[in-house]
């Protein structure tokens, strides 16, 4: 894992910023949301990628390819996250000077 962010550093900050980039306009969208059914399907996904990425279960190539894809979710979901927060706080301080005119 060390030699994946050692040697991946350029493509995890590209992961940040693409989740900074998506969490920030995600506050802006209005589409209908995940069901819960998919939610709890996509969550076991991941926990079951984690676990074969964790056991070694995939050799080679695509054991590597599996732990990149890991590695670099986790800088898009941080990301994702401090853009929605930071577009929050955008708007909450825009409709407090709004509501102080």
């Amino acid at each position: 894992m060390a030699y994946l962010v050692a040697f991946h550093w350029s493509w995890l900050a590209g992961a940040f910023a693409i989740g900074l980039a998506m969490g920030w306009i995600a506050v802006v969208h209005r589409a209908p949301g995940v069901s819960g059914w998919l939610t709890w399907s996509l969550a076991a996904l991941a926990a079951g990628l984690v676990a074969a990425a964790v056991a070694s279960l995939i050799p080679g190539r695509a054991g590597y390819w599996l732990e990149l894809l890991l590695i670099l979710f986790v800088p898009y979901l941080v990301g994702c996250a401090i853009g929605t927060w930071l577009r929050a706080l955008v708007v909450r301080r825009s409709m407090r000077r709004r509501s102080a005119v």
